[in-house]
């Protein structure tokens, strides 16, 4: 059987704790505590989690975060159960689900019991800006209640092992899994706030409700505020079988290395030369992957020239003008046929090149998830300078519906530096507005308004400026 586990590697040092026996189809397999389902199965070589419910196409992992159905399968006589984000438990049985998924034949598999909370602040999503939500609200007596949905805190922060850039006070030179460990524990140390992992918040109700989906338990809990820092989910790209099993987002490739220890695969391609491509190849390459090349559409990098100087000497070609056609195998990715595009962006006859590859990474930008804000009645616009559909909000960071606030990518796709900022000045702005903080409340929003807005200097700043004058309208 495949084992695709790193075992060295220059910077993590992986915990996987007990090994914990589980049945793939009747098959007895092994994982490890710390791990979900869907890396497990990943670690041993399977790729085909599903398929597809209308032309029976096979699915694998795409997002690793929870917020796409390639990777549902039927658990413990569970169907639509996401493995990527569900932990893995002794005596599990897994099995591909094919279509929508039969209903359980068991009624007692899932017990639900309701429970209802009251809280000053209910803040969703445990990443960077929600984080920082959390402690700077707490810092003024607010009781808070933080919601996520991942087994660990921290977001995109916990499989970012690159170091940031900046000023000192902004975290130049820590790595973001460092950055992510420091804001877990002040979250977890502090008294006031009241954190629920794997759990997903799946409804809204007037005036601050929010309804909340736990392990065994849905939630009801009664905020005076909320904020939501939902963040981002990947964006696809369109070529021939996108849809196979071994093409996944480049973050998804980064969660399987950096926080389960899991090769994606060992050889494979990038499509996308922005700093995310380039940096997840980089953190490939200290897996032990192959990385092929990286192919980029536009005519120059995007990457900072120093990660792309990186990759490039570790052996990397980068083919800018370039794209992928298409992508080849039986049930898996077996190759990808990429060609050279001329100034209309089209492929050019005659440059078609097939590369025998097991893994194609996608890194063409990010989306912001903001489902449950316009559930909420929140006013939303397209605003392509901040990646997609953003909320119309105040420089405070409230929204169009009173009471309700953004922080993070959920906001606009920035860098996690300024989630951290966004998620300070939500949480500020929301004990400032409940009245339970004043003068010297303003004052430190004042100053992290200022960091912000240095943070978002510059030439680099430019499109996220031009964004931001379209959105803080009210």
């Amino acid at each position: 059987m495949t084992d695709l586990r790193i075992h060295r590697h220059p910077i993590l040092k992986y915990v996987r704790g007990n090994p914990l026996k589980f049945y793939f189809e009747g098959e007895e397999r092994t994982g490890y505590e710390n791990e979900t389902i869907g890396a497990a199965l990943y670690a041993t070589g399977l790729k085909e989690f599903s398929h597809s419910f209308k032309l029976d196409r096979p699915r694998g992992i795409f997002c690793a975060i929870g917020q796409c159905a390639s990777c549902r399968m039927r658990v413990n006589g569970v169907p639509n159960v996401r493995t990527c984000i569900t932990p893995l438990e002794e005596g599990m049985t897994v099995e591909r689900q094919f279509g929508a998924g039969e209903k359980p034949t068991n009624t007692e598999v899932r017990k639900t019991f309701k429970k209802e909370l009251e809280a000053d602040i209910a803040i969703v999503g445990g990443g960077p800006a929600g984080l920082s939500a959390a402690i700077y609200a707490a810092k003024f007596g607010a009781r808070v209640v933080l919601v996520d949905r991942f087994p660990k805190l921290g977001g995109q922060l916990i499989k970012q092992t690159h170091k940031f850039f900046g000023s000192r006070k902004h975290d130049a030179g820590v790595r973001g899994i460092d950055i992510a460990e420091r804001l877990i524990k002040q979250v977890e140390e502090n008294p006031n706030i009241m954190v629920l992992s794997e759990a997903e918040a799946f409804g809204y109700y007037e005036p601050a409700t929010i309804a909340v989906a736990g392990k065994d338990t849905i939630y009801r809990i009664n905020a005076k505020k909320i904020i939501m820092a939902t963040g981002a989910a990947e964006k696809a790209l369109l070529f021939e079988n996108n849809d196979l099993p071994g093409v996944y987002g480049a973050g998804a490739a980064q969660t399987l290395m950096n926080t389960y220890g899991v090769k994606p695969g060992d050889e494979i391609i990038m499509v996308g030369a922005g700093n995310v491509g380039v940096i997840v190849t980089y953190q490939l390459l200290q897996a032990g992957v192959k990385v092929k090349m990286i192919v980029e559409a536009m005519p120059k990098i995007g990457a900072y020239f120093v990660h792309a100087a990186k990759v490039r000497r570790m052996g990397v070609p980068i083919l800018t003008r370039h794209s992928i056609l298409r992508a080849y195998g039986e049930n898996q990715v077996e190759g990808a046929t990429i060609v050279q595009l001329d100034d209309n962006w089209q492929p050019i006859p005659g440059t078609e090149k097939d590369v025998e590859v097991d893994g194609i990474a996608i890194s063409v930008g990010l989306r912001p998830t903001y489902g449950l804000l316009d559930q909420a009645g929140v006013k939303i616009q397209f605003v392509p300078e901040l990646g997609g559909h953003v909320a119309l909000r105040n420089r405070n960071l409230e929204t169009s519906v009173k009471n309700i606030y953004v922080a993070g990518d959920i906001a606009g796709i920035e860098e996690a530096s300024t989630a951290i900022m966004e998620g300070r000045i939500a949480g500020l702005s929301a004990v400032i507005d409940m009245g339970l903080a004043g003068d010297d409340a303003k004052e430190l929003r004042e100053s992290v308004r200022a960091e912000l807005t240095e943070l978002r200097a510059g030439p680099f700043g430019a499109r996220i400026r031009q964004g931001l004058e379209k959105v803080e309208v009210l």
